[in-house]
């Protein structure tokens, strides 16, 4: 996936205001309308310069996206790091009645698609629910095995009276319900935005990733641990205690065992209907030759165990 540089998408500069993001937006979309354009690229070039907008008018997302720096240049190679974004919190609304949908996938890496929010746009005086608000947030593995409660904080950005950025934080008390998969999303009713002319706030929607965590890595409500053992244990099968998400717990090891065994624990995963299965994957570990009595050891392995996992059949 390609980086998008949306300020070179709108022909501005990165410390540009609203207001001359907002020109810039004009001009291009008179001239790149495919209702009026002769270019020859007119609707992808107009496509481009609605998604840039998108972005860089909301004063939340254009933070999120300044805050990848400037580590990017157009058309480079691109994967978000796997906590970007994670407490930032974003307007529902792409100011394009719903054109987010023919957005860009680097877009939707980073935003996730959604269309524009009921109650967006002007009031005329009615009554009107305030938009959808969205953020992804990060929790721990283990707290959806029993559900918890967390204190998130979230921030946003918001214009000051002089048109500047200006971040803002919240702190919410947020309840993780027992089996949440990742990707689903936690509704909070009238945490979004404030409505207008006295309507409701709209709601937040907060997006669920679990923190990376080198031990485990899951598959919907599967999840998959690497658990290292000794030679011995490999070989001659053991009993051990393994910790999980769930909490320590006993597992026999077969012998004859070698890395890369899979042990499947039926119903030790994500908690659901069904629920998850735990799948642990054994790595033999080799204890260090630094000291004359484990040479020894290995030494007199090398000699009277005659082994060779080089030879066709050896393992």
């Amino acid at each position: 996936m390609e980086f998008r540089d949306y300020y070179q998408s709108l022909g501005v500069e990165r410390g540009a205001s609203a207001d001359d993001i907002k020109k810039a937006y004009r001009k291009l979309a008179r001239k790149y309308h495919p209702d009026v354009s002769k270019e020859a690229d007119a609707e992808r070039r107009m496509r481009e310069v609605n998604e840039a907008y998108a972005v860089l008018s909301d004063p939340g997302k254009r933070a999120a996206y300044d805050g990848l720096g400037h580590r990017y240049g157009a058309g480079q190679e691109f994967q978000p790091p796997p906590d970007w974004g994670a407490g930032f919190e974003f307007s529902g609304d792409s100011g394009h009645g719903g054109q987010d949908e023919a957005f860009s996938d680097f877009f939707s890496s980073l935003f996730g698609r959604g269309g524009r929010p009921r109650g967006a746009g002007p009031a005329g005086g009615r009554r009107l629910r305030g938009g959808d608000h969205r953020a992804r947030i990060l929790i721990d593995l283990a707290d959806v095995y029993q559900g918890t409660t967390r204190a998130i904080t979230l921030r946003g950005a918001q214009l000051d009276d002089t048109g500047r950025t200006v971040t803002r934080e919240r702190v919410l008390d947020v309840q993780i319900p027992k089996g949440l998969a990742e990707g689903q999303q936690i509704r909070l009713a009238g945490q979004g935005g404030p409505g207008v002319g006295g309507g409701p706030p709209g709601d937040l929607y907060l997006e669920v990733q679990f923190r990376p965590d080198a031990r485990y890595r899951t598959e919907g409500r599967d999840v998959y641990q690497t658990v290292p053992v000794t030679p011995w244990e490999a070989a001659l099968g053991a009993a051990i205690e393994v910790p999980t998400p769930s909490g320590p717990i006993q597992v026999t090891v077969p012998s004859g065992s070698q890395t890369g065994r899979k042990l499947r624990l039926k119903g030790r995963g994500i908690p659901g209907d069904p629920p998850g299965s735990l799948y642990l994957q054994l790595e033999v570990v080799l204890p260090a030759a630094d000291t004359d009595k484990a040479r020894k050891l290995y030494e007199t392995m090398a000699r009277e165990l005659a082994f060779d996992p080089r030879r066709s059949g050896a393992a």
